[in-house]
């Protein structure tokens, strides 16, 4: 991978890019993730009862492994997602962008990066159907993992699998 995964069939224009994050961009990739969690899971954690965790969730960004890949409209950083050891993780974008297919390009590109895994998996809130319905459609299925999440009011995360078909 170039670190430039620019979209060269003549669809998307030169502003267009899913390229891997640079350390110094964990911050923004926090800020991302913050916009979108905010936005679409308030129905989880509503925000009057359980502010965003600022702190845990930054110096998660400031320590992430694996390849992080960002999704850029007119030179700004509007989703990201991470790719690693056949996981894929943090998948967010800001909702002003919701719909238009940077969450689409950004998952493509992060199960590109992992092409020696024959299984990928990913944890999904059980109630977050958004998300759910997104990767069901790109033939995600539950695979019977579940686990509590870390942050109040500690609900379910579900698993996910993507088995490859054989060559």
């Amino acid at each position: 991978m170039d670190g430039d995964l620019r979209v060269r069939d003549g669809g998307a224009s030169e502003q267009d890019v899913i390229r891997t994050a640079g350390r110094d961009e964990a911050e923004t990739c926090f800020e991302v993730q913050r916009a979108a969690s905010v936005a679409g899971l308030a129905h989880v954690y509503p925000p009057e009862q359980y502010p965003y965790p600022d702190d845990e969730v930054r110096a998660q960004w400031d320590e992430k492994p694996g390849t992080v890949l960002v999704a850029e409209r007119d030179g700004r950083i509007v989703g990201v997602v991470v790719a690693h050891a056949c996981w894929l993780t943090n998948l967010y974008v800001i909702p002003e962008w919701w719909g238009s297919g940077v969450a689409g390009e950004l998952h493509d590109a992060a199960v590109a990066s992992m092409p020696d895994c024959a299984e990928l998996k990913l944890w999904v809130l059980e109630d977050n159907s958004r998300a759910r319905r997104f990767y069901e459609r790109r033939g995600w299925r539950r695979n019977g993992d579940e686990r509590v999440v870390e942050f109040p009011p500690h609900p379910i995360d579900v698993g996910y699998s993507l088995v490859r078909e054989e060559p």
